[in-house]
């Protein structure tokens, strides 16, 4: 691992879910410093309770400054106006947001920082830090989020694309079309915390009495329940298989209207992280019916491993990434054959928690995954590979690759193009 580096960390609120982001940092936090930079936002506010709440919880979590959640480990919120389309917001952004985040990080003494950005709302700001690199590390295809202003999202990270030194990427479909902007894009899946979900398998777990008293077999979902999880699939099954249990847990945010008057659905709501993994072991199979789109045909969905690592099969409607992720994951492209998928498991006897599917998963820990991606970091910040280097190292091959004159570059011509070349101050 990378080690002795401050990183400034773009990304969601630290308090929501653990997102593949928490689990990156809270491992680099071993041996760097991170300050965790809570959302800046992507989509813009509505005249809304939600919003309104998340503006006071934004001024609130503002006034409190910078916070300790861990070993090496702080969090700040700075204030920014999510109007992403708007030139005056993001020069303001751009001025105070930066401002207030270079202030923390001094009181924090980061010196050279890595910015570590997962938010395209980030390319301002980014860059202007005093960092010796920055990453962009992009997870989702962001400008197809609904709220969002598309057209500024994605100049946003066609900006920050453009700044940053390193770009990864955690599915194919993201490869292709962050690689046409920087060729030398990564691509590194997500992992998953084996040991945790694998406590589904063993006889100490206990299953919440809220899963345990409902009707077998239990089909189950977990995660945040937005606009992609399809809804009309899940009512489709349920009215197909009256006598199953469809149990969903996770916060809900869309209308579900398709599931009410639906006894054999159950709505379980938000829970910790720390207790999935004993719902899970009440759970016969798992889930993933989403809808199919350009999110989610770019996604990478993290609860697939976490399936898996707790011994589930899994019926996933048509996710590029889930598509041989594992045999236990059976891919369902219609309702009749998600319905058919399901039976098939339920009819055989292949349900879950079974430990050798969860040892399916021992080469995707995210221990694994974080030694992946210090390992390009490293390589980027190698002395002998500074941004200036970089730059004509990759201007060469491109011209190489395109027949231009300029690959005829002689070593004397390079040598003083990388004289001129400076790292980032």
């Amino acid at each position: 691992m990378i080690e002795g580096h401050d990183i400034l960390c773009f990304s969601n609120d630290w308090n929501g879910d653990p997102l593949s982001k928490k689990h990156i940092m809270t491992r680099l936090a071993r041996r760097n410093r991170v300050l965790w930079i809570n959302s800046i936002g992507n989509r813009n506010p509505t005249v809304s309770t939600r919003d309104l709440k998340r503006m006071t919880e934004k001024l609130t979590d503002f006034a409190s400054g910078i916070r300790r959640v861990g070993k090496n480990l702080y969090t700040f919120s700075p204030l920014a106006i999510p109007f992403h389309g708007n030139a005056a917001a993001r020069w303001i952004n751009r001025r105070f947001v930066s401002r207030s985040i270079r202030a923390a990080a001094a009181h924090l003494g980061f010196s050279q920082p890595i910015t570590w950005t997962f938010l395209p709302s980030s390319a301002d700001i980014a860059g202007t830090l005093s960092e010796k690199l920055v990453v962009y590390h992009c997870v989702d295809e962001f400008s197809e989020f609904s709220g969002t202003d598309r057209q500024a999202i994605l100049q946003m990270e066609q900006r920050l694309i453009a700044k940053s030194d390193v770009v990864v990427v955690s599915s194919r479909r993201l490869l292709e079309t962050k690689r046409a902007q920087k060729p030398d894009t990564f691509l590194v899946t997500h992992g998953v915390e084996i040991e945790h979900f694998r406590k589904a398998c063993e006889l100490a777990t206990a299953v919440p009495q809220e899963i345990a008293r409902l009707p077998q077999p239990v089909i189950g979902f977990f995660g945040l329940i937005a606009d992609w999880v399809d809804l009309e699939l899940v009512a489709f099954l349920a009215r197909s298989r009256p006598s199953w249990s469809f149990a969903l847990l996770g916060k809900v945010e869309t209308a579900i209207e398709p599931l009410r008057d639906l006894p054999n659905v159950h709505l379980l709501g938000r829970r910790e992280y720390a207790e999935l993994p004993g719902y899970c072991k009440g759970m016969r199979a798992a889930m993933l019916p989403f809808v199919i789109n350009e999110l989610t045909l770019a996604s990478n969905p993290l609860k697939a491993r976490e399936y898996l690592a707790a011994g589930l099969p899994v019926v996933s409607t048509a996710i590029p990434e889930v598509e041989g992720l594992s045999a236990a994951v059976h891919v369902a492209r219609g309702r009749e054959d998600f319905l058919a998928q399901l039976d098939g498991l339920v009819q055989r006897g292949e349900t879950g928690p079974r430990l050798a599917i969860s040892r399916s998963m021992a080469r995707e820990s995210w221990d694994e995954k974080v030694e992946e991606l210090s390992r390009i970091v490293a390589r980027a910040l190698s002395p002998d590979v500074t941004r200036g280097a970089r730059d004509v190292e990759t201007l060469a091959a491109r011209a190489a690759f395109s027949g231009s004159p300029q690959a005829n570059l002689g070593p004397r011509k390079r040598a003083d193009i990388l004289r001129c070349a400076s790292p980032r101050s």
